[in-house]
């Protein structure tokens, strides 16, 4: 992916590098375990498998995961064996030992095995003295041996050939390396050899005896010394220990010693003999235990790093990893553990029933005794306006005035001269704002969707943006991702899955495997193959991680390296036997290809796990990146028509996916719900056109029906939404599909209400008033809240604007701009087309067919110009306001919502960051089930890298040992620091150590390692022994000599600065270090391993712009582990960057999706609170009374933070969308106040009084224009397709709906009858009593 979307969230770690592999072993097993090694009787093929060496191909397999640890006690004694073997016992009358100082138990080479390896001769006899030049020779690798020895020079030279191979590995730890040569030197040269070992067995060869089995004898200290100084360092290439190379994973010096000594079958690497380790020496026997001297890894003097001795001084000092933060207050009652936060919410919940318990017994009584009135409200239905007094701020209504604001007073003049003319002129008006929106519609010509997942969900100017532009510029971008996921079914009875592990299934993954390799992409006529575009790291194979890869992928080796046996050796092996390496020649971790299983249990694993890793390019159109798509496209079309055919029909699972499957499903989406939202439009229009018309009479159903003027504002809203579109993409904004989905629903279902409010307004009024005052009353009436309404929605949606998701920000532009063009149409287009709908039918012309008139006979005959209210405006008046009067209705109602309220603050702290990606994928999308496996599956975590900016590498800066973690490294390097933190990975996230180049090249270049760094006479690179031109594996076995025989190291110490490079050979050397292939002689070589790690552009000037540390996350399964892994990460980073001075930056290809959920809760209240506020500010502005806009804030957020809650018990996620909608539904919730609180505000009379005349006179109004209309389109939307649709769209707005609606028609009523504002009504008779008292004053 580049991960596009939040979709590579479980990447197996192998597939970062071919050789970065997680390294879990079990302590090994003898190596005659393994079916190839067993005798042919037992084997279940007669075929003998031989494994030749070969030349670069097999780097880090067979010489170095075993030749490294068995064949170094077999430095003395290689050679071919020419003979039969024939074991005897050593009997006194044919070999005496001698068991007594300066005795050597064995000397000199007797002979040799087939495979080459020699044989030493049982000979007891007195130790040698070498001369001066051997003795030197002998100083330099083994300075505890002085003196006398038991080995002759060629032994001592094949010695050091082989332990070559293990000092790269453990360089980095002097006291592990000297305690580790030491083991062998004694074993080898030791004047006292006879001391401690015993020739236990013999053979003949060619005529002569030859060792076969010797008992070392060993002390437990020296083991355990030995094996606690080696046991943590670390192996940096592949992420692991060195101890899983030298000593295959052992878990003590027992085990580790146990695999030393086990004697290899013939071409298979091991000792030619056994060597039994023994801890005690048989009494009177006059022998004693090898106990020389032991380092530990923290002595002064051979100090190990703190990454390989955590035990060391200067590591020990240091600050110990921080335990996991509880960021949770919570309070222990008892046994229950409450949350502070829910303790606090049920304090101030007692507190609260409690006063109103004492407000309903003291107050009641009085309530109920207050004089009432009998004036009705300004919108009751027989609202009338006798007399507006020119720019007086006076409204008179029948025998009362209403004293209005000044901006409501504009607002209302307004109204009342805009009514007049439109009603005048309904064609001018209609065909001007249709004109005006049709301009805007020219737009629509320059319309593009934006459909990249990248550019969706990341915000510009974001942080883990920059640093993924970073990282593809100067080190490589993530390549590509095919997976496909191959698991066995549950049993009947809800069993545990059963292995996979099987013949038939692996048989099977070799079929599936032939037709993948056979599959061909068409690009521009080319067909492209796997080969053609897949990850090659050495060689010309393919970095396929599969179980085939311990087949070396070829169906006719499964027979020949003994099936599934093989597998399940390769499991616990895969590091130390070149039969388990890949056909990329490299090993493969089983964890990275095996999913299902607990702990190390691989042979209990449930599914096959095959990654296809593809290169990926910067330039996402190039032809690369083109080539790789078009094969991506074959290989879904295969896995859906041919795989999943042959899977099932083995009573298996599959999934699979691409990296351009993501895209491709999100596009197919937009398709997806097409039908769906039709329906909705359908179902809202039929809603629209009987609620708008009056109450259905058979006889004149076709005069009083609305469906022409209901089409009409369809239409509308459709026109506003494209005129929105349109101006947006003028201006070169892209769309997205989802704007193009639920815009038009959204804008609907806001403005249905406006329609059925203005066309309710129109039908109160008399019908003996003219028609231009009847328009010009219903604007007065109801347009100052429509305007309330509307601006507060547009500013919520506006806010929206300031979210940093391209998406989401995209959708309130667009959302905020249709909102406001809906509100212009209807207050123009749709009151005009009021006016000619009500001129239709007073004028006797049949809906839909206004060509066609009747007689006016019928019309007044069937009475239809009578208004009576409906039934739900009688329940209103005379049901719902009298239950809401009573006392103690007023108690339960404000208990329940204020409960409900506290309650959901308290859950608001469980809802969780994050969006699932199944979730933004239609239902029935084949990488729904590909998501589900990879939660239940993958046993592995994506790919760390931590980025170091401008390392300077030259002699006069200390970057150097404040990066690396070998010796001599500072204890807090970087390094050093990730390794400390991976000892707490359930807080640092952090799995291992990091993979370092700069270790391995540090140790690479070392004198010690002098297989490594080599140089011909002319000065130029030498390979290793192992490698062309030093070795030709089609010429015979690799030797000595040669090409290669004058090599020298390419520094002695004396050349280095405390083992450091100077700045001209960190220069010289770089270069070779990364062009170097790893191999036995010679682990440390960085192609493959790091060839993208650094960029080298102007590494010459002595900085390196960038370089990168690689390591893993632990396992993520949930979208608050990515979140947390990532925070950790970054504050882990930033630590280390200030304490270091060095700009470091972690990175991994989920960070770029989950940035925005960092701050998500931040953002989501301040966002929230800027609406709230611009929501109060207009109510402020517009109504002038501090008193009526706190009301309305107050319920707005009553009504926000219950849909917070609605959202943790559903276990909606707080994310950019859901975001978008907590903002929109306060615009939408505002719909549901401000026409109650309005319609209270012109009424007379008590609270209580006017509570009721409110309900009664736009109760109605807000139940069935407001409330059902958004139900009726709501609840279609849960058929939809996409998931997205039913979590966000469905579930939230169903809540915001029903709360809304809740609040705004029973507790807002009880609320204002207790605390409403005082009423702008004012009766006449009161106010010219009020102006002769004053007059008499003045007189």
């Amino acid at each position: 992916m580049r991960n596009k979307q939040n979709l590579r969230l479980r990447i197996p770690p192998f597939v970062t590098h071919f050789i970065c592999s997680e390294l879990k072993l079990k302590p090994s097993s003898s190596l005659t375990n393994h079916p190839l090694f067993t005798p042919r009787s037992t084997h279940r093929t007669p075929k003998m498998v031989v494994f030749k060496r070969k030349g670069r191909a097999s780097s880090l397999g067979y010489h170095l995961f075993v030749l490294l640890a068995q064949g170094l006690f077999v430095g003395c004694l290689l050679g071919p064996l020419k003979a039969d073997s024939v074991f005897s016992s050593i009997s006194d009358s044919l070999y005496k030992n001698r068991h007594a100082a300066e005795y050597c138990a064995m000397y000199d080479i007797c002979g040799e095995r087939g495979d080459g390896k020699v044989l030493n001769c049982p000979f007891s006899s007195p130790s040698v003295k070498p001369d001066g030049l051997f003795s030197a020779k002998i100083q330099s690798l083994c300075p505890t041996i002085s003196g006398n020895v038991c080995c002759t020079e060629a032994q001592f030279d094949t010695l050091r050939a082989q332990v070559q191979q293990a000092i790269p590995l453990l360089v980095g730890c002097p006291a592990c390396l000297r305690n580790f040569l030491n083991l062998f030197c004694e074993l080898s040269c030791s004047p006292n050899q006879s001391l401690f070992i015993n020739v236990t067995s013999i053979k003949k060869v060619d005529d002569n005896l030859t060792v076969d089995g010797i008992d070392f004898y060993v002390s437990d200290d020296f083991g355990e010394e030995l094996y606690n100084s080696c046991e943590d360092v670390k192996f940096g290439t592949m992420n692991t220990r060195a101890i899983d190379f030298v000593g295959a994973g052992a878990k003590n010096y027992k085990e580790w010693f146990a695999f030393i000594g086990q004697q290899a079958e013939l071409d298979m690497p091991g000792s030619p003999y056994a060597i039994h380790f023994q801890s005690s020496v048989p009494e009177s026997s006059g022998m004693e235990l090898m106990n020389v001297s032991v380092y530990p890894c923290d002595d002064t003097s051979l100090g190990c790093s703190c990454g390989d001795c955590p035990s060391s001084p200067s590591c020990s000092s240091l600050e110990p990893p921080s335990p996991p933060k509880n960021d949770s207050c919570s309070i222990r009652l008892g046994p229950l553990k409450v949350k502070c936060i829910e303790f606090s919410m049920a304090i101030l919940y007692i507190i609260l029933v409690s006063s109103l318990l004492g407000w309903g017994f003291f107050h009641h009584k009085t309530e109920r005794r207050r004089p009432g009135s009998n004036m009705e409200s300004l919108l009751s239905d027989s609202d009338t306006v006798d007399k507006f007094e020119g720019d007086s701020l006076q409204l008179k209504v029948h025998g009362a005035q209403v004293h209005l604001s000044p901006v409501q007073g504009f607002i209302t003049d307004v109204y009342r001269r805009y009514g007049t003319w439109v009603a005048r002129n309904p064609i001018v008006v209609l065909c001007l704002s249709v004109a005006v929106v049709l301009i805007l519609c020219l737009g629509l010509l320059c319309f593009k969707v934006e459909t990249r997942p990248e550019k969706l969900w990341v915000g510009h100017g974001s942080k883990a943006a920059e640093e993924k532009q970073f990282f593809d510029s100067h080190l490589a971008p993530f390549y590509r991702i095919e997976q496909v996921i191959l698991a066995t079914k549950a049993d009947a009875e809800n069993g545990p899955p059963p292995s996979i592990v099987k013949e038939d299934n692996i048989q099977l993954l070799f079929e599936m495997q032939k037709k993948v390799d056979d599959l061909r992409g068409n690009y521009s006529g080319s067909m492209i193959s796997l080969g053609d575009i897949c990850l090659k790291p050495l060689g010309e194979d393919c970095a396929t991680q599969s179980i085939l890869q311990y087949f070396q992928m070829d169906p006719d080796n499964y027979d020949i390296y003994g099936g599934v046996q093989h597998a399940e050796y390769c499991f616990q092996h895969y590091t130390s036997t070149e039969a388990c390496m890949g056909a990329f020649k490299a090993p493969l971790d089983p964890s990275t290809v095996l999913g299902g299983f607990s702990g190390n249990n691989f042979s209990q694993a449930s599914a096959f796990v095959i990654t296809y890793p593809v290169n990926n390019m910067i330039d996402e159109t190039s032809s690369g990146n083109r080539k790789a798509v078009a094969w991506e496209q074959a290989f879904i079309k295969l896995a859906k028509e041919e795989l999943l055919p042959m899977v099932h029909s083995r009573n298996l699972t599959l999934s699979f996916s691409s990296e351009s499957s993501i895209e491709d499903e999100l596009k197919r989406e937009s398709t997806a719900d097409v039908v769906t939202i039709f329906i909705s439009y359908l179902v809202m229009f039929a809603y629209i056109s009987m609620t708008l018309g009056n109450t259905p009479r058979l006889p004149t159903f076709y005069l009083s029906s609305k469906v022409l003027l209901g089409l009409s504002g369809v239409l509308i809203v459709i026109l506003s939404v494209l005129g929105s579109v349109g101006f947006f993409s003028a201006m070169g904004v892209k769309s997205t599909l989802i704007i193009m989905e639920v815009i038009p629903f959204l804008v609907l279902a806001v403005g249905v209400d406006n329609m059925c409010i203005l066309v309710h307004a129109v039908k109160r009024q008399p019908l003996e008033f003219p028609f231009e005052v009847r328009i010009s009353n219903a604007l007065v009436g109801v347009g100052p809240s429509i305007t309330l309404a509307s601006l507060c929605e547009v500013l919520a949606f506006a806010v929206g604007c300031f979210i940093s998701m391209p998406a989401c920000r995209v959708f309130s532009m667009f959302a905020a701009l249709a909102v406001l063009l809906d509100f212009l149409l209807q207050m123009s287009a749709f009151v005009a087309l009021i006016v000619l709908d009500f001129k239709r039918a007073e004028d006797n012309r049949i809906d839909c067919i206004p060509c066609i008139k009747i007689s006016s006979v019928s019309l007044e005959s069937e009475g239809v110009s009578q208004r009576s209210p409906g039934l739900l405006s009688r329940y209103m008046k005379e049901v719902h306001a009298p239950i809401l009067a009573l006392w103690g209705v007023k108690v339960v109602v404000l208990a329940v919502f204020s409960g409900f309220t506290l309650v959901s603050i308290a859950l608001c702290t469980r809802i969780q960051a994050g969006l699932e990606q199944k979730i933004a994928l239609p239902r029935d999308s084949y990488l729904q089930g590909y998501f589900n496996n990879i939660s239940e599956y993958l046993r592995v975590g994506p790919p760390l890298y931590f980025v170091v900016k401008d390392y300077n590498y030259s002699s006069e800066s200390r970057h150097t040992n404040l990066l690396c973690s070998i010796s001599k490294c500072d204890a807090n390097s970087l390094l050093n620091e990730i390794s400390k933190e991976s000892l707490t990975p359930e807080s640092s996230y952090i799995a291992k150590p990091a993979a370092s180049w700069l270790d391995d090249f540090l140790v690479w270049l070392s004198p010690e390692a002098f297989g490594c760094c080599r140089k011909f006479i002319n000065g130029s690179y030498c390979p290793p022994d192992d490698q062309p031109p030093c070795c030709i594996p089609e010429e015979g076995p690799c030797g000595f000599g040669g090409l290669c025989s004058e090599c020298t190291t390419c520094f002695r110490h004396s050349d280095l600065d405390y083992n450091r490079p100077s700045t001209v050979q960190f220069r010289e050397k770089l270069p070779w270090f990364l062009n170097a292939l790893p191999s036995a002689d010679c682990a440390k070589g960085g192609h493959g391993a790091y060839t993208k790690s650094l960029d080298l552009n102007g590494y010459e000037t002595g900085v390196i712009r960038a370089s990168e540390f690689r390591t893993y996350h632990t396992p993520l399964n949930k979208q608050g582990d990515y979140v947390n892994a990532m925070r950790a990460a970054r504050e882990f980073s930033s630590r280390v960057s200030d304490s270091l001075k060095i700009d470091i930056f972690p990175y991994s290809v989920f960070y770029i999706y989950f940035e925005q959920y960092l701050d998500i809760w931040r953002t989501a209240l301040v966002n929230i609170a800027i609406a709230l506020g611009a929501v109060f500010l207009v109510c402020l502005v517009i109504t002038s009374s501090l008193w009526t806009s706190a009301i309305i804030l107050i319920v707005l957020a009553m009504i926000l933070v219950d849909l917070m809650g609605v959202m943790a018990i559903l276990g909606i996620q707080l994310n950019s969308v859901s975001l978008v909608n907590l903002i929109m539904s306060m615009g939408i919730a505002v719909e549901f106040c401000v026409h109650i609180t309005h319609a209270f505000s012109v009424s007379y009379g008590d609270r209580n009084q006017r509570a009721k005349v409110a309900l009664g006179t736009m109760g109605a109004s807000v139940f069935s224009g407001i409330t059902l209309t958004k139900l009726v389109g709501v609840i279609v939307l849960y058929f939809a397709k996409s998931e997205i649709f039913v979590v966000y769209y469905f579930q939230m707005y169903l809540a915001l709906v029903l709360i809304g609606f809740l609040h705004g028609l029973v507790f807002l009523p009880v609320l204002l009858s207790l605390v409403g504002p005082p009423s702008r009504l004012v009766s006449i008779d009161e106010m010219h009593e009020n102006e002769s008292s004053g007059l008499s004053q003045l007189s």
